[in-house]
């Protein structure tokens, strides 16, 4: 299933593509694509839904794909060509940090650059939606865990993540700095997560192309990991590292001032575009 949330920021209605690409209105079945939805159960019932049985829903905005994200966790430098980008060594074990969920937006909803801005940065991620939570989650059954995969823009201000002491959390969390979507597509839609190609344009020129392929670790053991150190719970996202093709990595850097726009897609997840401006 391809599932989705359309409609005005904050009164976005649930949805499901049809075999026809239309939209199709889950209100009167579910409240929001979010909570207990998200969990096998909750999945298992909208599959039985026949699409055709449901209300037409007119589309003036795609929201975020999952409602009321707990905790949107990002994985920096998980792909071994990044790695070499940035001249930094292959990480031991995953790098973890934290995205406000206060960031999450819509895949076309413009992003903002903040005050004080002079770094801004794209990065392309494939997004892992948790379905079924919990701690120490053995890495053979972890996938069972995944409700499904997004597209995931992980937006970034380098000057506030690198230059201003303290955590990457500051250059990661600005209101619109993490568009998801437009789908949540389950995970039975998606036969391996670790062969999907993805990418990312900015005023129509490729700065992206890569593969999950060359992810050092991957979205098995990465649920495995996380949930050594917290509870994951469902609808809780995790933003699996970017390609190489950075702005940052450009020679020379290239950065976001306002007045773009970005492209960014990933091979059955759907596209995203969103137009830079500054608050």
């Amino acid at each position: 299933m391809k599932l989705l949330r359309v409609g005005p920021a904050g009164a976005e209605r649930p949805a499901m593509l049809d075999g026809e690409g239309q939209v199709r209105d889950l209100s009167g079945i579910v409240d929001d694509i979010a909570g207990d939805v998200l969990m096998p159960e909750g999945l298992a019932r909208l599959a039985t839904v026949d699409p055709t049985t449901l209300p037409v829903l007119p589309v003036d905005r795609v929201g975020p794909c999952v409602g009321q994200v707990g905790t949107f966790l990002c994985i920096g430098l998980n792909y071994a060509d990044h790695a070499a980008e940035a001249g930094m060594d292959l990480p031991k074990e995953p790098v973890m940090f934290m995205k406000a969920t206060s960031a999450v937006c819509g895949p076309t909803d413009n992003v903002r650059l903040p005050r004080g801005s002079t770094k801004g940065d794209w990065e392309v991620e494939l997004g892992v939606v948790i379905g079924k939570g919990g701690s120490y989650i053995d890495e053979e059954t972890a996938l069972d865990h995944v409700a499904g995969y997004c597209v995931v823009n992980d937006v970034s201000e380098r000057a506030f993540q690198i230059e201003r002491g303290g955590q990457w959390t500051k250059g990661k969390s600005a209101p619109t700095f993490a568009p998801i979507g437009p789908w949540l597509v389950t995970r039975d839609e998606v036969a391996d997560p670790q062969d999907l190609a993805l990418w990312l344009e900015v005023d129509g020129h490729r700065y992206q192309s890569g593969s999950t392929r060359t992810m050092v670790f991957g979205v098995r053991h990465l649920v495995h990991y996380v949930s050594q150190f917290m509870c994951l719970r469902p609808g809780d996202v995790i933003s699996t590292g970017t390609p190489p093709g950075v702005g940052m990595g450009q020679k020379p850097p290239v950065y976001l001032n306002g007045g773009e726009v970005m492209r960014l897609g990933i091979d059955g997840l759907g596209e995203q575009c969103q137009s830079v401006v500054r608050d």
